[in-house]
């Protein structure tokens, strides 16, 4: 029996989450309501990466609009993928989404253009796609299939790769050889092939050793306590942490965490350590405010309305200095590279169309980062640049983004088991008690 044919209502959120998501819906058609295309609008200007998205998608929309979309249905392109068309809604609608919840704004328009189409082509499955919830639960009241933009989203996140691995009832002969000889075979450890840099905490009962597996060697190393610039790995995991930021042959690392594990801290020790491996160090976040109050609303130059959302940064780097006296070396060395431009921070926003070569780059709270975001951050990466995300996927604050569709938990589920890349888990909260109380407890 043939499958029944689809045609999938996007939503304005889709888009801007994801200006290709209209070729991820294998050969069943795709409708645009047209208020999705006066949303678009109005988001086309902008640096903003949703304005971005806005622009590509209305780029796409004219690639293949050669006839009028609002009377046709237009191939999207390839013998496998279906067809295209911008809807409204019919004036003998049985269900009005607007008159029901006595509010004509877009949403329930949107709602509209979709029972629309399921009246006029009964035989096919309509189905309404929104990263919005409130939309979705809203259109299931009309007995309308809606559902969530799935291309990107991890499907099991609990189960999501911690680059780690606890080893139980070693021989402690296994312990004390990795002691002594500061690397041992694999084999010793475990007959399962663990991913490429990949960590573990190895138990004997009376004995423990942090190790790090080298595919390369088929080895496994010692991982030791490094102190940097005065930063010291407080337990396993930050040790695990600056072990990888400080291997040059790891290109691509993520560190996982909530608020207070170090995660941005160890990044920037790590990379004042190497600054004489690369040209800059350059250290970025999303602009996202807890609040959503918009950027225009604070005062000043760009550079002055900019510094608040930055000030996380400067706080890792003030703290880094208050280790040192001001007549110490590393003081004033670090106060110089500030100077030099040798470290920069910046908005995520200004990095778009440049190429990061010998750059140490950090990307702060990537959990606020799409998919498509954080593609477009590694594919900037140039010659002899090591990029290091960090982020807690359960504290996001992007609409539409959530544990299992932001950018950081789609790296690390789809780049786990590379040689190039590692991932470090940040469990422990070592940033105070009362920090940890709310981690744990709030």
């Amino acid at each position: 029996m043939p499958k029944a044919k689809k045609i999938f209502v996007l939503d304005t959120s889709v888009i801007l989450f994801d200006h290709q998501s209209v070729h991820h819906f294998e050969d069943n058609d795709v409708a645009l309501p047209i208020q999705v295309l006066e949303e678009l609008d109005t988001f086309k200007k902008g640096g903003d990466s949703k304005n971005y998205e806005a622009r590509s998608f209305i780029r796409f929309l004219n690639s293949v609009s050669t006839d009028s979309l609002l009377d046709n249905w237009v191939k999207i392109g390839g013998q496998s993928k279906g067809r295209i068309k911008v809807v409204k809604e019919i004036d003998n609608l049985k269900n009005n989404a607007a008159d029901t919840f006595d509010d004509y704004k877009n949403d329930n328009k949107i709602i509209n253009a979709a029972l629309s189409l399921q009246q006029e082509y009964p035989k096919y499955k309509v189905i309404l796609v929104s990263k919005d919830i409130c939309l979705r639960v809203k259109a299931k009241a009309f007995t309308l299939q809606a559902e969530d933009y799935l291309t990107g989203k991890i499907k099991d996140v609990d189960k999501l790769y911690t680059g780690k691995t606890v080893v139980e009832s070693l021989p402690v002969a296994v312990i004390d050889k990795l002691f002594v000889d500061t690397k041992i075979p694999a084999s010793l450890v475990s007959d399962v092939k663990f991913p490429f840099n990949h960590f573990l905490i190895m138990n004997s009962g009376r004995k423990s050793a942090l190790g790090f597996y080298n595919s390369a060697e088929e080895v496994v190393e010692r991982v030791e306590k490094q102190t940097v610039y005065k930063i010291k790995p407080r337990n396993a995991e930050q040790a695990f942490a600056m072990h990888a930021l400080l291997d040059p042959e790891i290109k691509l690392i993520t560190l996982r965490g909530v608020a207070g594990t170090g995660k941005t801290l160890m990044a920037v020790a790590a990379a004042l350590e190497q600054r004489s491996s690369f040209h800059q160090i350059y250290i970025t976040r999303p602009i996202v405010s807890l609040s959503n109050k918009d950027i225009g609303f604070l005062p000043g130059d760009a550079n002055a309305k900019i510094d608040p959302y930055m000030q996380p940064i400067w706080d890792n780097l003030k703290f880094i200095k208050s280790q040192y006296k001001e007549t110490d070396t590393e003081f004033k060395r670090i106060n110089d590279m500030v100077q030099q431009e040798k470290i920069a921070i910046a908005p995520l926003a200004y990095i778009r169309g440049r190429t990061l070569s010998n750059v140490f780059f950090i990307v702060d709270e990537a959990q606020n980062l799409t998919p498509h975001e954080i593609k477009t951050i590694v594919t900037r990466a140039g010659e002899n640049t090591k990029i290091v995300f960090t982020g807690d996927i359960n504290q996001i604050d992007t609409p539409y983004l959530d544990a299992e569709s932001n950018g950081l938990s789609y790296l690390i589920d789809k780049v786990k088991n590379h040689r190039l890349f590692c991932h470090v888990n940040l469990e422990k909260g070592e940033r105070s008690e009362l920090a940890n109380l709310a981690n744990e407890m709030l």
